[in-house]
């Protein structure tokens, strides 16, 4: 089990001793950037503007013993958020050149450079964030940078490969139905997805493209869970708390892992072993009502992205052009009736959390997507494991398999009631796993 400082803690220690400087900092993370076979981490590379930040920062933030949290931090941003000076593509080159170059900082960019964090650059994702591979026609398919033949998934994809390859110690994603937990899982990173309350606090959508607002969340990407509540209440506001221990965790049965990969239930059960050696109490729960979620989500999500990008739907690749002329088809009925059960389904997940604190299941069927193959089945197939947090409003952080010695891209998802964020995060951090 570890016992060396997480990454975070590491690096902070390294600039309070001056082992290390801001401008060494930016400088290392530019040498590492695009290092995946694909060279496609990042859409926009700020490298230059990072490097004279870098060197300004001992300036702007004087007060050496007063120094935020994220000083010196190199942190990437999902491209689907505005940074000054660039433009942003949404992962479409289509929008990269229709979108003006921004003037200002979305919310998200500004939190991290007033606390000092140094960004790298705007990293790849699935086109419009509407899908779950890491694949792009326009920018090419994201492949993770320790292995060449595996896609990272999506549609963080350049989040997750930013932390992978060394360019950021964290990384900006968004999750609307897994797209931060899925890339996280299979790069085995660690994940957080705020609750859906989070994401809509005073603008904090400000400067950032939607791709179905009913659901779309903000999260982190990172390597070492104990990372989480430090990164979470510096960029996010959530507050720092005490771990709580004896935990009642509600776990998804075999009737809904029938089709679950043998290296997923073999990190599966031996994540639910590691939870119960931290003195947590295991039930099974009734997931029957789930199998409702995908279709409640993928509709209403559609909907609200066609919304969204009416009038350019042509300009998309096929299949999310596909989705996009099926959600404008969608009737104002079918929505009232889709909402309708989607109160009823929040109402059962309430259930659950009156019994437990926390869920427990994978994040993906599968623990890898070979770049190459037809993916196009998978989707569905990921978003029967997703969509209930994204229904729910659910926090999630993403467990890696690895972390405890099990297979490659095994990642598993804690979920907790909504608003519970600094619980969650904290009895993560308090779990003690192999080092990484």
């Amino acid at each position: 089990m570890i016992s060396h400082p997480s990454p975070l803690t590491s690096l902070r220690q390294s600039l309070a001793s001056s082992e290390t400087d801001p401008s060494a900092i930016a400088a290392d993370a530019a040498t590492k950037t695009n290092r995946n076979a694909s060279h496609n981490t990042y859409v926009t590379l700020t490298s230059n503007e990072s490097l004279h930040r870098a060197e300004r920062l001992p300036c702007l933030f004087a007060d050496v013993q007063n120094r935020p949290i994220l000083y010196g931090i190199p942190i990437s941003i999902k491209d689907c958020f505005d940074l000054e000076g660039t433009a942003t593509s949404c992962g479409s080159r289509y929008y990269a050149q229709l979108h003006p170059i921004a003037t200002d900082n979305s919310w998200i960019a500004q939190r991290l450079l007033d606390a000092g964090a140094i960004v790298p650059g705007k990293t790849h994702l699935h086109q419009l964030a509407y899908g779950i591979t890491g694949e792009n026609a326009d920018y090419g398919n994201c492949l993770q940078p320790r292995d060449a033949t595996l896609l990272t998934g999506g549609s963080s994809s350049g989040a997750a490969a930013s932390v992978q390859e060394g360019s950021a110690l964290a990384a900006i994603g968004t999750d609307t139905g897994g797209s931060v937990r899925v890339p996280a899982a299979l790069c085995g990173l660690a994940g957080y997805r705020s609750s859906y309350r989070v994401s809509r606090g005073e603008e904090r959508w400000a400067g950032g493209a939607h791709l179905a607002p009913s659901f779309d969340t903000l999260g982190i990407l990172f390597r070492d869970l104990r990372d989480g509540p430090t990164l979470a209440n510096a960029i996010y506001d959530i507050p720092l708390t005490s771990a709580t221990t004896q935990l009642r965790i509600g776990y998804v049965g075999e009737d809904f892992l029938h089709d679950c990969e043998p290296e997923v239930l073999s990190a599966y059960t031996a994540w639910k072993q590691h939870l119960a050696q931290h003195n947590a109490t295991l039930t099974p729960i009734d997931t029957s009502f789930w199998s409702d979620s995908s279709e409640i989500f993928s509709t209403i999500q559609a909907s609200e992205a066609a919304a969204i990008h009416r009038g350019h739907y042509e300009h998309f690749e096929p299949a999310i052009s596909e989705r996009l002329f099926w959600g404008s088809s969608v009737t104002h009925d079918q929505l009232q009736s889709l909402h309708r059960r989607l109160a009823v389904f929040r109402s059962q997940m309430s259930s659950i959390f009156q019994k437990v604190e926390l869920l427990i299941a994978p994040c993906a069927p599968v623990n890898k997507l070979l770049a190459g193959h037809d993916q196009s089945h998978i989707r569905k197939a990921i978003l029967r494991y997703t969509t209930p947090a994204s229904l729910a409003g659910l926090p999630a952080v993403t467990l890696s398999g690895e972390a405890i010695g099990a297979s490659m891209g095994t990642g598993i998802q804690l979920m907790a009631a909504p608003m519970q964020d600094a619980a969650l995060l904290t009895f993560a951090a308090s779990l003690k796993t192999v080092e990484m």
